[in-house]
């Protein structure tokens, strides 16, 4: 392979590596009067601008089914770590444990996840 090619992609590959995964920092539940809950979320990505950041973190129960998504819509290069939320969530009767994940443009998954146990004290 040509010197200059393999250069060029060990560079992409560099850079695309150079952001990480998603890391979830921390979790804050709060019951609302109808049920749900309010789940605070904060992340942790070297997000770089639209081609490479976090776009969205998930709440799982303990058998990996998704109970809610919250997506971000936008990088946020100079806000690190950040807290979004999510409202109206249904965690269903029964639940012993929450997973919460994020997810970036370029690695998908497999940064940093927040294991809760369920329901909080």
């Amino acid at each position: 392979m040509n010197k200059h090619i393999l250069g060029s992609l060990l560079v992409l590959a560099l850079s695309l590596a150079q952001a990480g995964e998603v890391e979830v920092v921390e979790a804050r539940t709060t019951k609302n009067t109808d049920g749900s809950w309010r789940i605070q979320v904060t992340l942790k990505h070297a997000d770089e601008g639209w081609e490479h950041y976090a776009d969205r973190w998930e709440i799982l129960d303990e058998n990996g089914k998704i109970l809610a998504t919250r997506v971000l819509a936008h990088p946020h290069v100079n806000e690190q770590p950040f807290t979004r939320g999510l409202s109206s969530v249904r965690i269903p009767a029964g639940t012993r444990s929450l997973t919460i994940r994020g997810h970036d443009k370029v690695h998908e998954y497999g940064g940093k996840e927040l294991k809760l146990a369920w329901p909080p004290k």
